[in-house]
C-alpha cells in the first residue's frame, strides 16, 4: 500500500506543476506578453446603454471606426464612422 500511495503522491505533484504551468501560461497570455503588440486588429472604443437592453458600441477595425446596436432580439451593424 505504501508504494501504491507514492506514486498517487508524485501524480499529484507532477499535475500541480502542469496546471501551475498552465496558470501563468494564462496569465502571460492576457497580458499581451505572448502576442505581438500589432496583432489586435480589433478594439472596443466606447459602449453606450441605450436603454435597459440595449448598448451602442463603437468598434475600430483597423484603424477604421464602426457602430453596432447589441442587445436587442438581433444586433445591427449600423454603419462606418
Amino acid at each position: 500500500m505504501g508504494e501504491g500511495m507514492g506514486q498517487w503522491i508524485s501524480a499529484a505533484g507532477a499535475l500541480a506543476v502542469v496546471l501551475g504551468l498552465l496558470w501563468m501560461l494564462a496569465g502571460l497570455a492576457r497580458r499581451g506578453g505572448l502576442a505581438s503588440p500589432g496583432a489586435r486588429r480589433v478594439r472596443v472604443v466606447e459602449a453606450t446603454p441605450i436603454d435597459s437592453r440595449r448598448r451602442a458600441v463603437i468598434l475600430q477595425v483597423d484603424g477604421r471606426e464602426a457602430l453596432l446596436v447589441t442587445g436587442g432580439p438581433n444586433d445591427s451593424f449600423i454603419g462606418w464612422l
